[in-house]
């Protein structure tokens, strides 16, 4: 099983919480040493194996406890501003929880985006015929006004400039003698995806093809990843520099838009053959219609190619310190993303079905691990190892030695002194 999967799941398709998981129960079912191909005089005994996939095995489910504790906080939110009631698109509030390896804020931030991503581009998909309504939307946001907005497009609304504003009032909090406000940074990142989104809607609307170039300069936006990444990044990286100094340098702007330009392309490959029958432009089918000698297995093998080049180019500014200035710990945020998205569309597009994710939500978030049943390992998991015992019959009696000569003490004379 365990090669199995090595050889059928890609490294970067993986979250690190279920493969901790598959990791653990492998090692309790075999009874292994908890290092898996090691040699023999480096594996743990027994009993000290048992105590770790024990310890690994509280710190998963503990773990389990807090996403769950978060997928209910995010049923509320979307409760509370009505995005459960939109009578179309995606429930995807439970994919939107993402076991990301960052602090729960960090996290429920990304899930609240990604939901409302998910619910805004079935809503451009869902008017995509009614291309004034969704202008009237588009502006809306270009003013920050929803005034003139009213049914699902204000409860967007709504959702949206609350987040943007939770957002914004999380980094002052954690800015340290600073008053930097983020706020139209955030207006100004959305807006852009939400004219990627009408752009696209008119491309459908009047059959238009645009070129590779135009198609990925507006699909890299609409796929939003940005959103997701830039807001999050303000909080991984050091919180006393104003957020431009460190999110909009080349360097960043080069991981960022590799992030965007890969997760486009991986969403295409898995979805060109619906959106071929929709008349939505994809990468795939733009690239056949701009030459129209190709085939379709050509032209999704160019495409690979493309996607291959570019997940080489990240992993050199991610993995390679020196090679980008951009400090580590956001370089590792822009690849945790990503591998959430390779996730998602690795071999199929498992984010659109309703029942493809529901095996790793379950094992994520509800399904406890399977204990360890040793007797006395949950008793003595966390005790202190007693003291040896001392048989007192065998301790070498002690021949005492000859006492130090007596060193001569010096002589102390007093002094009195009188008061004339």
């Amino acid at each position: 099983m365990y090669i199995e999967n090595e050889l059928s799941l890609p490294w970067m398709a993986r979250l690190d919480h279920l493969e901790h998981r598959l990791f653990i129960e492998q090692t309790n079912e075999a009874q292994s040493s908890l290092w898996m191909g090691k040699t023999s005089f480096q594996r743990l005994s027994r009993f000290h194996n048992d105590k770790l996939v024990r310890l690994a095995t509280l710190n998963y489910e503990f773990k389990q406890s807090i996403y769950k504790t978060e997928l209910e906080q995010l049923t509320r939110w979307c409760k509370y501003w009505g995005l459960n009631e939109m009578g179309f698109g995606r429930e995807k509030i439970a994919s939107a929880c993402c076991s990301l390896p960052y602090d729960s804020p960090i996290r429920l931030m990304v899930a609240k985006g990604a939901i409302i991503i998910t619910i805004t581009d079935d809503f451009f998909d869902m008017k995509e015929s009614l291309i004034t309504e969704l202008k009237t939307f588009t502006k809306a946001f270009q003013r920050w006004d929803g005034k003139e907005l009213s049914g699902v497009s204000k409860k967007i609304f709504d959702a949206l400039d609350n987040l943007v504003s939770e957002m914004a009032t999380m980094y002052l909090e954690q800015q340290e003698n600073s008053n930097h406000d983020i706020t139209n940074w955030l207006r100004k990142i959305w807006y852009e995806t939400i004219c990627s989104w009408l752009t696209e809607s008119e491309w459908s609307k009047n059959g238009i093809v645009p070129t590779m170039d135009e198609y990925l300069k507006v699909g890299m936006t609409s796929i939003a990843t940005h959103t997701l990444l830039l807001p999050a990044s303000c909080f991984v990286i050091n919180p006393t520099l104003p957020v431009y100094s460190q999110l909009r340098p080349i360097q960043c702007e080069s991981v960022t838009k590799l992030v965007m330009t890969i997760c486009r392309l991986l969403n295409d490959l898995q979805s060109y053959e619906k959106e071929k029958e929709e008349g939505k432009p994809n990468s795939i089918t733009v690239y056949m219609k701009n030459n129209s000698e190709v085939e379709m297995e050509e032209a999704v093998k160019y495409v690979k190619e493309i996607l291959n080049k570019k997940k080489k180019e990240l992993l050199e500014h991610v993995m390679i310190d020196g090679f980008t200035n951009l400090s580590k710990e956001c370089r590792l945020l822009h690849l945790s993303c990503l591998k959430v998205f390779q996730m998602f569309f690795n071999s199929s597009n498992r984010y659109d079905s309703d029942t493809e994710m529901l095996d790793d939500i379950s094992k994520a978030i509800y399904v406890p691990l399977k204990s360890i049943d040793h007797e006395g390992l949950e008793k003595n998991l966390l005790r202190p190892p007693k003291s040896p015992m001392i048989d007192l019959t065998r301790v070498p009696k002690l021949t005492p030695s000859k006492p130090p000569p007596k060193t001569p003490q010096k002589s102390v004379h007093l002094f009195t002194v009188k008061r004339i």
